[in-house]
């Protein structure tokens, strides 16, 4: 039986070349994406900046509304498709989209890591990412076997599909499918599907591709019953983030506690983080938290 860690986990990306947290506070956080500089709101650094100074190429302004909306204001040109940037043979596009983001999420970075360690030395793995985005995990996976990718959006599956093209990893066995993610993990509950690992990045609020509305406080439940049902005792793991809701880690842990209490391991929770890049030794390492998560993981 699957049993919860008592002490929470941090899952810390410090960055790469392609990726850097410059500096934060007061609301907002400067962030290098390569060579480009950009500006966006951040309400959980409420420290204060240490940089006199932030340069940025552009800022992305938020609504008035507090679920969302916005825009950005562009100080320096950039190029209108995006520019090339990479994480270990993962390559990619990033651009600033009307959500904030630029395409894909760097603190992700320790979860790839993560993954991989639970496969290495396979390469026979099947493995799901529902809500898959832009496909940078997906692409990750694809070192180790089998991916099903899985997002309601035509267009996200579309970019992810052109990185794969860009990352040299258009042959690789990746399924890419433009469908509702809880929809679709309850047809392969149906088939008797299986796999070796699941990740799932839920949003808040959603859509699916036939205007279906998703929710995740309703929602999310039912999702992970039905992803328990495609792991067995020989799975390797179950990794699950949330971004942007006022809801413990813990909650998500006892969630996996309950509907996985069939299958042996170790749950975890906690919070993924940036390390932000420090002006001088002196110093004191700055984290600044970006969502929470919890996972399950097979030793055996």
């Amino acid at each position: 039986m699957a049993s919860i860690s008592s002490r929470p986990v941090i899952m810390k990306c410090t960055g790469w070349d392609a990726y850097r947290l410059l500096d934060s506070g007061a609301g907002r956080k400067l962030e290098a994406f390569g060579p480009h500089a950009f500006i966006r709101p951040e309400p959980q650094a409420l420290w204060q900046p240490r940089r006199a100074d932030w340069s940025a190429a552009g800022e992305f302004v938020p609504g008035s509304d507090e679920d969302g909306g916005g825009r950005w204001q562009l100080e320096q040109a950039i190029p209108e498709e995006g520019w090339n940037l990479a994480w270990n043979d993962v390559r990619f596009t990033a651009q600033p989209t009307p959500f904030r983001h630029l395409q894909f999420f760097p603190d992700m970075a320790p979860v790839w890591e993560w993954m991989g360690e639970r496969l290495k030395g396979r390469d026979d793995a099947e493995t799901m990412n529902l809500f898959g985005y832009t496909g940078l995990g997906t692409l990750a996976l694809s070192e180790y076997g089998k991916v099903t990718h899985v997002d309601a959006s035509k267009k996200s599956v579309a970019r992810a599909r052109e990185n794969a093209e860009l990352s040299g990893m258009e042959d690789r066995p990746i399924r890419w499918l433009v469908d509702d993610a809880a929809k679709f993990a309850a047809r392969e509950v149906r088939r008797e599907r299986r796999y070796d690992g699941i990740i799932l990045d839920p949003p808040k609020f959603g859509r699916g591709p036939k205007n279906e509305t998703w929710r995740l406080e309703e929602g999310l439940p039912a999702l992970i019953d039905d992803c328990a049902k495609l792991l067995d005792g020989s799975s390797a793991f179950l990794f699950l983030t949330v971004y942007a809701v006022r809801m413990s880690s813990v909650a998500l842990a006892g969630l996996l506690e309950e509907k996985l209490r069939h299958l042996p391991g170790t749950i975890d929770h906690g919070d993924l983080v940036v390390e932000e890049q420090a002006l001088g030794d002196s110093d004191p390492q700055r984290l600044l938290p970006t969502a929470i998560f919890a996972r399950w993981s097979n030793p055996g």
